[in-house]
């Protein structure tokens, strides 16, 4: 079972791709993770992208799908995976269709996120992290006992420049733009499927499970 996680900034696409990799055994595969295990293990391909971003360039899409595609050809991967992350763009989507079907392979699920901007900038506006050990909390769905304070080590909790409203907003806007096709392009393919973000997080967890099988 090969699956595309799909979703804006904060829908909570990343969470739902952990539960589905646990429900079902097998790995959920983000492109942040291969970056950093490439370049930790010094594989030629890790080499070519470490000289991308030590330059603050972004790695070419050919490389990235490259990369993508070592990892899915590994052997945990045999029984399936889930991409988080990857792809974000028409571009990408049809390099990693070329090159699964190349190995006699295509993704089999788009499982989108729903969630409507203004939820996730208010979703997000109400995260907090520790200035210290980086612990996370909400305001609303994982309070932390005292206000401000990190129930693990004291420190004082903030909001991060990445979760303040304007910034969300600049996230969601490049989101609209270069991942919201994706949508046309899975549906067209046939295997765009739709959940309702805004509802529990087992709520949706178990709207996927209807859609992927037991």
């Amino acid at each position: 079972m090969k699956i595309i996680m799909l979703g804006a900034p904060g829908a909570g696409k990343g969470t739902q791709a952990k539960k589905i990799a646990a429900r079902y055994h097998i790995p959920h595969i983000s492109t942040g993770d291969i970056f950093r295990a490439n370049i930790k293990n010094g594989t030629e391909l890790g080499k070519k992208a470490k000289t991308y971003m030590d330059q603050g360039l972004l790695v070419p899409d050919e490389l990235v799908v490259d990369l993508v595609v070592d990892r899915v050809n590994q052997e945990d991967c045999k029984e399936g995976y889930v991409l988080d992350g990857f792809p974000r763009t028409i571009p990408q989507a049809a390099a990693l269709d070329k090159a699964l079907s190349s190995l006699s392979q295509k993704v089999d699920y788009a499982v989108n996120v729903e969630v409507p901007d203004e939820n996730i900038v208010t979703r997000m506006g109400g995260r907090r992290a520790c200035v210290s050990c980086g612990a996370t909390y909400h305001l609303v769905y994982a309070p932390a006992k005292k206000e401000g304070i990190c129930d693990t080590c004291g420190r004082e909790l903030i909001l991060r420049d990445d979760d303040k409203p304007e910034t969300v907003i600049k996230r969601l806007n490049v989101y609209h733009e270069q991942t919201q096709p994706l949508i046309d392009y899975y549906t067209q393919a046939g295997v765009l499927k739709e959940v309702d973000g805004t509802a529990d997080i087992e709520d949706v967890f178990h709207e996927i499970i209807e859609i992927l099988g037991e």
